[in-house]
């Protein structure tokens, strides 16, 4: 294997951690106001479902735009130059998702815990839709001329397909972080988010087969019917599952159908990073294969970058993966104080 090619799964793999603990963030962005709309304390057990792990869950983002900053630089600089509203408006989500949950407890005031819910609730829609749209379009195939620029405009990636994209990304992470819910609480706040569940199984269900089975035909090989199989298989499982109450391994359905998803999307991009729509020969690749684009750096960058790679990855995952056990009990309303000034009564109604 090419240290290209490696780079290139690495990048997959840190958009597929990303995917996996983000997504039921953003699910759990969104459901925090449906679940919680007649009670600050069901809000306040929801949010604090995702409370310790949210922010090293943004982390993963991070990584992966560094490597790939680091590793594809050609990727990085045009995509980012294309996109960019697209990213944009995922950065804006971030940002004001990130300042709601920081500041929602800092002032005991309902108006500013409301528009503090504003922030949660578009912070996690928007970027839920917008990663979608955007994957979804880097897999078709941009408008990249020969001077790695992208032409066109926002309404060029509001094609049939990238919104079909969205719309997957939007329900797998809704679906993700109600199952989630369901995993990490318990009482009213577990029944209503199984409640939503019920609701939203079969749409996602169909929507994310549609998508998948148009992603393979279009776009895909031999070998991505594998994840494609296996993304059906995780839903197959997590419905199963919620009917037995068995809320773990409906969880690692969901999961396993996000992961999927990802590796049928990198899948059917490789050898790809950027095609394009233009002339194939303008298409950006891992290593500059059949006459297109080598995206990626110098032999001896990609060396170094390995090396701090096989130390640094095992270390984050280490701490990573302590903090989900250590934050691994059920939550519930009786866990929950009431706000100062507020009975807990009057907080639940």
């Amino acid at each position: 294997m090419s240290l290209q090619v490696f780079w290139f799964l690495l990048v997959a793999v840190l958009f597929i951690g990303y995917f996996v603990l983000e997504g039921f963030d953003y699910g759990v962005g969104m459901l925090m106001p449906i679940i919680g709309r007649k009670s600050e304390v069901k809000k306040r057990v929801v949010l604090n479902t995702i409370g310790p792990v949210w922010d090293g869950n943004e982390v993963w983002l991070l990584t992966a735009g560094g490597a790939m900053f680091a590793a594809f630089p050609e990727w990085y600089a045009s995509l980012f130059s294309g996109f960019y509203l697209a990213l944009l408006l995922i950065l804006v989500g971030l940002i004001a998702r990130a300042c709601a949950i920081e500041w929602r407890s800092k002032i005991n005031d309902e108006r500013w815990r409301v528009w503090c819910d504003v922030g949660i609730g578009l912070g996690s829609w928007i970027p839920a839709l917008a990663w979608g749209l955007a994957f979804a379009n880097i897999v078709r195939g941009v408008k990249l001329n020969a001077d790695k620029q992208i032409e066109g405009n926002l309404f060029d990636l509001l094609n049939p397909y990238a919104l079909l994209g969205g719309l997957t990304t939007l329900l797998l992470f809704l679906l993700h972080g109600a199952v989630f819910i369901c995993l990490k609480t318990g009482g009213e706040v577990r029944d209503d988010a199984q409640a939503i569940v019920r609701k939203i199984f079969v749409p996602t269900a169909v929507v994310v087969a549609v998508f998948g089975i148009w992603t393979q035909l279009s776009y895909g090989h031999g070998w991505t019917w594998i994840p494609l199989v296996l993304a059906v298989i995780g839903l197959l499982v997590a419905g199963w599952a919620m009917t037995q109450g068995w809320d773990g391994w409906a969880f690692a359905g969901t999961a396993l159908t996000i992961l999927s998803a990802t590796v049928l999307l990198f899948g059917s991009l490789f050898p790809n990073v950027l095609p394009s729509s233009i002339d194939p020969a303008f298409s950006l690749t891992v290593d500059g294969r059949d006459g297109t684009v080598s995206a990626s750096s110098t032999h001896y960058t990609l060396v170094v970058m390995s090396w701090v790679a096989v130390v640094m990855v095992p270390l984050v995952l280490g701490y990573q993966a302590w903090t989900y056990w250590v934050f691994r009990k059920r939550l519930t309303m009786e866990q929950i104080p009431a706000p100062i000034g507020l009975p807990l009564e009057s907080a639940k109604n």
